[in-house]
Protein backbone atom coordinates (compact mmCIF):
# COMPACT_ATOMS: atom_id res chain seq x y z
CA UNK A 1 0.00 0.00 0.00
CA UNK A 2 1.33 3.36 -0.91
CA UNK A 3 2.19 5.32 2.13
CA UNK A 4 0.15 8.79 2.07
CA UNK A 5 0.62 11.43 4.55
CA UNK A 6 -2.29 11.98 7.49
CA UNK A 7 -3.69 15.25 6.79
CA UNK A 8 -6.82 14.40 9.04
CA UNK A 9 -8.23 17.50 10.57
CA UNK A 10 -10.19 16.98 14.08
CA UNK A 11 -12.61 14.47 14.23
CA UNK A 12 -15.36 13.17 16.62
CA UNK A 13 -12.89 11.88 18.97
CA UNK A 14 -10.66 14.52 19.90
CA UNK A 15 -10.60 15.70 23.41
CA UNK A 16 -11.23 19.64 22.90
CA UNK A 17 -13.71 21.49 24.69
CA UNK A 18 -16.50 22.10 22.19
CA UNK A 19 -18.13 25.44 23.24
CA UNK A 20 -21.64 25.31 24.23
CA UNK A 21 -24.38 26.70 21.71
CA UNK A 22 -25.42 29.17 23.81
CA UNK A 23 -21.17 30.64 23.04
CA UNK A 24 -21.78 29.75 19.83
CA UNK A 25 -24.52 31.89 19.14
CA UNK A 26 -22.94 34.79 21.37
CA UNK A 27 -20.03 34.32 19.02
CA UNK A 28 -22.41 34.88 16.16
CA UNK A 29 -23.74 38.34 17.79
CA UNK A 30 -20.41 39.73 18.26
CA UNK A 31 -19.35 39.32 14.42
CA UNK A 32 -22.97 40.80 13.67
CA UNK A 33 -21.83 43.86 16.17
CA UNK A 34 -18.16 43.87 14.56
CA UNK A 35 -19.49 44.32 10.98
CA UNK A 36 -21.57 47.15 11.72
CA UNK A 37 -25.38 45.72 12.14
CA UNK A 38 -27.41 45.79 15.33
CA UNK A 39 -28.03 42.58 16.16
CA UNK A 40 -30.94 43.15 18.30
CA UNK A 41 -33.13 44.28 14.93
CA UNK A 42 -35.77 42.62 13.95
CA UNK A 43 -34.32 40.72 10.98
CA UNK A 44 -31.07 39.98 12.54
CA UNK A 45 -32.33 38.91 16.73
CA UNK A 46 -32.78 34.96 15.84
CA UNK A 47 -30.05 34.85 13.48
CA UNK A 48 -27.49 33.54 16.01
CA UNK A 49 -30.07 30.76 16.34
CA UNK A 50 -30.43 30.08 12.42
CA UNK A 51 -26.57 30.37 12.21
CA UNK A 52 -25.71 27.99 14.84
CA UNK A 53 -28.15 25.34 13.48
CA UNK A 54 -26.88 25.88 10.09
CA UNK A 55 -23.52 25.09 10.93
CA UNK A 56 -24.34 21.77 12.39
CA UNK A 57 -25.44 21.12 9.26
CA UNK A 58 -22.51 22.46 6.86
CA UNK A 59 -19.70 20.91 8.93
CA UNK A 60 -21.30 17.65 10.49
CA UNK A 61 -18.42 15.52 8.98
CA UNK A 62 -16.78 16.64 12.86
CA UNK A 63 -19.24 14.22 14.01
CA UNK A 64 -18.42 11.52 11.42
CA UNK A 65 -16.32 8.61 10.92
CA UNK A 66 -15.24 7.75 6.85
CA UNK A 67 -14.03 4.03 8.31
CA UNK A 68 -17.81 3.14 9.31
CA UNK A 69 -19.18 3.79 5.47
CA UNK A 70 -16.46 1.61 4.54
CA UNK A 71 -16.71 -1.30 6.96
CA UNK A 72 -18.60 -3.51 4.72
CA UNK A 73 -17.06 -5.35 1.62
CA UNK A 74 -18.87 -7.70 -1.08
CA UNK A 75 -16.58 -10.50 -1.97
CA UNK A 76 -19.12 -12.19 -4.17
CA UNK A 77 -18.44 -10.07 -7.33
CA UNK A 78 -18.71 -12.81 -9.90
CA UNK A 79 -15.17 -12.75 -10.55
CA UNK A 80 -14.79 -8.75 -11.73
CA UNK A 81 -11.41 -7.57 -10.78
CA UNK A 82 -11.39 -4.74 -13.58
CA UNK A 83 -12.03 -0.94 -12.66
CA UNK A 84 -14.34 0.93 -11.25
CA UNK A 85 -15.31 4.45 -11.93
CA UNK A 86 -17.30 7.05 -9.92
CA UNK A 87 -18.09 10.35 -11.88
CA UNK A 88 -19.30 13.58 -10.10
CA UNK A 89 -19.71 12.94 -6.68
CA UNK A 90 -20.72 16.77 -6.35
CA UNK A 91 -19.58 18.15 -2.94
CA UNK A 92 -19.39 21.30 -0.92
CA UNK A 93 -16.98 22.57 1.48
CA UNK A 94 -15.07 25.59 3.33
CA UNK A 95 -12.12 26.80 2.71
CA UNK A 96 -10.24 26.65 6.62
CA UNK A 97 -8.65 29.91 5.78
CA UNK A 98 -11.61 32.43 5.26
CA UNK A 99 -14.32 29.86 5.86
CA UNK A 100 -16.21 30.41 2.72
CA UNK A 101 -17.31 27.60 0.40
CA UNK A 102 -15.42 25.91 -2.33
CA UNK A 103 -17.76 23.63 -4.56
CA UNK A 104 -16.91 20.74 -7.14
CA UNK A 105 -16.72 16.97 -8.01
CA UNK A 106 -14.94 14.45 -7.36
CA UNK A 107 -14.23 11.69 -9.46
CA UNK A 108 -12.31 8.28 -8.04
CA UNK A 109 -11.75 4.69 -9.63
CA UNK A 110 -10.02 1.71 -7.92
CA UNK A 111 -8.99 -1.93 -8.77
CA UNK A 112 -10.63 -4.16 -6.83
CA UNK A 113 -8.48 -6.66 -4.80
CA UNK A 114 -10.76 -8.34 -1.59
CA UNK A 115 -14.04 -7.34 -3.00
CA UNK A 116 -16.14 -4.09 -3.89
CA UNK A 117 -18.10 -1.38 -1.62
CA UNK A 118 -21.54 -0.21 -2.18
CA UNK A 119 -20.83 2.48 -4.03
CA UNK A 120 -23.25 5.37 -2.18
CA UNK A 121 -20.57 4.54 0.50
CA UNK A 122 -17.80 6.82 -1.76
CA UNK A 123 -20.14 9.48 -1.73
CA UNK A 124 -20.53 9.41 2.12
CA UNK A 125 -16.65 9.32 2.44
CA UNK A 126 -16.39 12.39 0.16
CA UNK A 127 -19.24 13.95 2.66
CA UNK A 128 -17.33 13.13 5.91
CA UNK A 129 -14.36 15.33 4.68
CA UNK A 130 -15.87 17.80 2.94
CA UNK A 131 -18.27 18.81 5.64
CA UNK A 132 -15.28 20.34 7.19
CA UNK A 133 -12.78 23.34 7.32
CA UNK A 134 -10.58 22.12 4.44
CA UNK A 135 -8.44 22.60 1.42
CA UNK A 136 -8.70 21.13 -1.65
CA UNK A 137 -5.32 19.80 -1.30
CA UNK A 138 -6.26 17.87 2.26
CA UNK A 139 -9.68 17.07 1.23
CA UNK A 140 -8.29 14.88 -1.85
CA UNK A 141 -5.40 13.44 0.53
CA UNK A 142 -7.86 12.27 2.91
CA UNK A 143 -10.12 10.69 0.70
CA UNK A 144 -7.86 8.78 -0.69
CA UNK A 145 -6.44 7.80 2.64
CA UNK A 146 -9.70 6.79 4.21
CA UNK A 147 -10.43 4.34 1.03
CA UNK A 148 -6.74 3.02 1.06
CA UNK A 149 -6.73 1.87 4.36
CA UNK A 150 -10.64 0.45 4.81
CA UNK A 151 -11.02 -1.55 1.45
CA UNK A 152 -6.64 -2.00 0.23
CA UNK A 153 -7.60 -1.94 -3.75
CA UNK A 154 -4.99 -2.54 -5.99
CA UNK A 155 -5.02 0.95 -7.58
CA UNK A 156 -6.83 4.51 -6.46
CA UNK A 157 -7.19 7.40 -8.52
CA UNK A 158 -8.86 10.48 -7.25
CA UNK A 159 -9.26 13.50 -9.13
CA UNK A 160 -11.43 16.64 -7.69
CA UNK A 161 -12.25 19.50 -9.38
CA UNK A 162 -13.40 22.36 -7.81
CA UNK A 163 -14.48 26.34 -7.74
CA UNK A 164 -13.53 28.52 -4.66
CA UNK A 165 -15.31 31.63 -3.53
CA UNK A 166 -12.92 32.96 -1.45
CA UNK A 167 -11.06 33.67 -4.73
CA UNK A 168 -13.90 35.14 -7.00
CA UNK A 169 -15.72 37.13 -4.13
CA UNK A 170 -12.34 38.38 -2.70
CA UNK A 171 -8.97 39.07 -3.12
CA UNK A 172 -8.32 38.62 -6.56
CA UNK A 173 -11.68 38.83 -7.29
CA UNK A 174 -11.52 36.16 -10.52
CA UNK A 175 -14.48 33.98 -11.61
CA UNK A 176 -15.01 30.70 -13.73
CA UNK A 177 -11.51 29.46 -11.88
CA UNK A 178 -11.41 25.98 -11.50
CA UNK A 179 -8.56 23.93 -9.59
CA UNK A 180 -7.68 20.44 -10.34
CA UNK A 181 -6.32 18.20 -7.49
CA UNK A 182 -4.98 14.26 -7.95
CA UNK A 183 -4.01 11.36 -5.81
CA UNK A 184 -3.05 8.28 -7.60
CA UNK A 185 -1.81 5.07 -5.60
CA UNK A 186 -0.89 1.41 -6.63
CA UNK A 187 -0.99 0.49 -10.27
CA UNK A 188 -2.36 4.09 -11.06
CA UNK A 189 0.62 5.41 -9.59
CA UNK A 190 3.25 3.33 -11.47
CA UNK A 191 1.35 2.80 -14.41
CA UNK A 192 0.71 5.99 -16.94
CA UNK A 193 -0.95 4.06 -18.96
CA UNK A 194 -3.90 3.68 -15.98
CA UNK A 195 -3.60 7.30 -15.77
CA UNK A 196 -4.44 7.81 -19.13
CA UNK A 197 -7.18 5.26 -18.73
CA UNK A 198 -8.72 7.24 -15.99
CA UNK A 199 -8.44 10.67 -17.22
CA UNK A 200 -10.30 9.22 -19.92
CA UNK A 201 -12.99 7.07 -18.05
CA UNK A 202 -13.99 10.74 -16.35
CA UNK A 203 -13.51 12.91 -19.13
CA UNK A 204 -10.09 14.28 -19.14
CA UNK A 205 -11.26 16.18 -16.46
CA UNK A 206 -13.51 18.47 -18.27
Amino acid sequence: MDAIVNLSRRGPDDATRRPTREEAEAAVRTLIGWIGDDPDREGLKDTPSRVVKAYEHLFRGYRDNAADHLDTVFEDVQGYSDIVVLRDITFESHCEHHMVPFLGKVHLAYYPSKGVVGLSKFARVVETYARRLQTQEALTAQIAQAIEENIEPRGLAILIEAQHLCMSMRGVQKHGVSTITTQFTGVFKTDPAEQAKFMMLVGGHR
